[in-house]
C-alpha cells in the first residue's frame, strides 16, 4: 500500500500558496479495505463511495479525503454519464494521466519528500502554461470551464494543443448542469488573480459562443478621450483585474468578492447595444447613453443563465444600473439624493458601489485611476447619513398603519407604507415621533 498527496494541494504548495484541501490517493488497496483501515483513526464518511472517496474526520476540524484510483468511461451524452471502475493494479502514472491538467497531475510522497511529476506540471507552472494531461481530457467538457478559472487564478495561457481539444468539446456545453457552470464561474470570481484573462481564454478555447454578452463587447468603440485603453472588451478585462486589487485592499472574500467581480464583468454589457456616434461639443463622439439602466436586465439574464445564486445576482443588478451615479455629482452632494441612491441599490450598498466605481475608473490606462472625487463625496455623505451599507430602516411599518383601517389587511397598507418611506427618504421626517405625526396628517388627508 502506498499513499501520496495529489492534485491542488501539490500545485498550491509549489506556487508558495497555503494548501486548503488535502486529497490523499492510496494505491494497492480496495475501497472497502481503505474505509475499514481509516475507521481505526477517526470517524469516516462514505458519501463519496461511487467515486472511491472516503472522508476521514480525525479530531476537530475539516475532514481529509482519501481515495482509491479509478478509471472512468463515458456512458452517455451528459456530464454525469460516467461509469467508474476501481482496480488495485492501477499505477500512479496511469491515475495521474486521467487528471485534467498537468498542473493538477502531480503528487507528493510524504515519506520520501519527492514530488512525482510524470507530465511536466512543474515546468508548465514555471512557464505559465495550462496544458491537458492526456487525451482523457476530452471525456469531460466541464474541464474546459475548470481551465477557465485555473487560467485566471494562476495567470496561465492556454496551450495550443489543449485549445484544440477544448474546441472539439465546444458543442457539449449544453450537457453540463447549470450548477456546475456556476461553480466554476464562482471560483473565477472568488479566486482569480488575473480575471482579465477570461475573454482571451474563451476565444482561444472556442467557447466564447456560449457567452454572447461577452462576445458582443469585442470591437465596441469608446471615446478615446475617456477610454484610451481601447474597446469595451479591453476595458472590461482591465476593470475586473482592478476589481481584484480593490477587493484585496478592502479584505473582501466569498460572496462579497464575487459580487464585486461579477458587477465589474457585467457593468458595461449594454454598451454593445447603446453605443452610437453622436455630436457632442461640436464634434462626433462615441457615446453609450442609457447603458447603465439597460445593463441591469442583461447582467441578470447572463448571471442566472450561468447558474449564479440569487443572493449575488440581486446585488449585482442594482450596482450595474447605478455605476455612474457619481458622474454628475457637483461639489454639494444632497443627502436626499444619497438616501434615495441607497434605496435604489438595496440589497447592495453604497460602499460596494464605490468599490465598483474605483475599479471602473482604474480600468482606463493611462488615465489615472483610484476613487473619483465625486464618488468620494458621495461616500462621505452616505456615512454622515448612516446609509453607506444599507438604506434607512422604514420608521412607519404596517403595524402603524393597520389601526387606521380597522386592522383590516390589504394592498392599501402597502400603499401607505410605500408613501411613508418615500417621504422619509425626502427628509420630511427623521424620528419616530415625527413619523407618527406625519402618518396622522397623511391619513387625515386621505379621509
Amino acid at each position: 500500500m502506498r499513499a501520496v498527496v495529489v492534485g491542488g494541494a501539490v500545485r498550491d504548495a509549489l506556487l508558495g500558496l497555503q494548501p486548503k484541501d488535502f486529497d490523499i490517493e492510496v494505491y494497492g488497496i480496495s475501497y472497502d479495505r481503505l474505509a475499514a483501515f481509516l475507521a481505526r483513526y477517526g470517524s469516516v464518511d462514505l458519501v463519496g463511495k461511487s467515486f472511491g472517496v472516503v472522508k476521514l474526520f480525525a479530531e476537530a476540524g475539516a475532514g481529509v479525503d482519501f481515495s482509491v484510483p479509478r478509471r472512468e468511461s463515458k456512458t452517455g451524452a451528459h456530464h454525469r454519464d460516467f461509469q467508474a471502475t476501481f482496480d488495485e493494479s492501477i499505477t500512479p502514472q496511469e491515475a495521474a494521466s486521467r487528471r485534467d491538467f498537468t498542473i493538477n497531475a502531480m503528487s507528493f510522497d510524504p515519506l520520501t519528500g519527492e514530488v512525482v511529476d510524470y507530465f511536466g506540471g512543474q515546468e508548465d507552472l514555471r512557464n505559465h502554461v495550462l496544458r491537458a494531461t492526456s487525451s482523457a481530457f476530452r471525456e469531460d467538457p466541464l474541464r474546459v470551464l475548470r481551465g477557465m478559472q485555473f487560467a485566471c487564478r494562476f495567470d496561465l495561457r492556454l496551450d495550443a494543443d489543449t485549445a484544440a481539444e477544448c474546441r472539439v468539446l465546444a458543442g457539449e456545453y449544453g450537457t453540463i448542469a447549470k450548477e456546475r457552470i456556476g461553480e466554476e464561474f464562482r471560483k473565477w470570481a472568488e479566486k482569480s488573480t488575473r480575471p482579465g484573462r477570461l475573454i482571451e481564454y474563451l476565444n482561444d478555447s472556442g467557447w466564447m459562443m456560449h457567452f454572447p454578452e461577452l462576445h458582443a463587447l469585442e470591437g465596441v468603440p469608446q471615446d478615446p478621450d475617456w477610454h484610451p485603453e481601447g474597446d469595451v472588451a479591453t476595458h472590461t478585462m482591465l476593470v475586473v483585474n482592478q476589481a481584484v486589487r480593490v477587493a484585496d485592499e478592502a479584505g473582501l472574500e466569498g460572496d462579497d468578492r464575487a459580487v464585486l467581480l461579477f458587477a465589474a464583468l457585467c457593468h458595461d454589457f449594454a454598451k454593445a447595444t447603446t453605443t452610437q456616434l453622436r455630436e457632442r461639443e461640436g464634434r462626433m463622439r462615441w457615446t453609450s447613453w442609457g447603458h447603465e439602466a439597460a445593463g441591469g436586465p442583461m447582467a441578470q439574464g447572463f448571471l442566472e443563465r450561468i447558474g449564479i445564486k440569487a443572493a449575488i445576482v440581486d446585488q449585482v443588478v442594482p450596482l450595474v444600473e447605478n455605476h455612474l451615479a457619481h458622474s454628475n455629482i457637483g461639489k454639494e452632494v444632497s443627502p436626499r439624493a444619497v438616501r434615495r441612491l441607497a434605496m435604489r441599490l438595496a440589497p447592495a450598498g453604497i460602499v460596494q458601489l464605490t468599490h465598483l466605481i474605483e475599479a471602473d475608473a482604474s480600468g482606463c490606462p493611462p488615465r489615472p485611476g483610484g476613487l473619483p472625487e465625486g464618488a468620494r463625496r458621495l461616500l462621505d455623505v452616505a456615512q454622515e447619513q448612516a446609509v453607506e451599507r444599507k438604506p434607512q430602516a422604514p420608521l412607519i411599518l404596517g403595524r402603524h398603519v393597520m389601526p387606521y383601517f380597522g386592522d383590516r389587511p390589504g394592498r392599501h397598507i402597502g400603499e401607505v407604507t410605500a408613501a411613508a418611506y418615500e417621504a422619509q427618504a425626502d427628509g420630511v421626517f427623521s424620528t419616530e415621533a415625527e413619523a407618527m405625526e406625519w402618518l396622522a396628517r397623511y391619513m387625515t388627508s386621505k379621509v
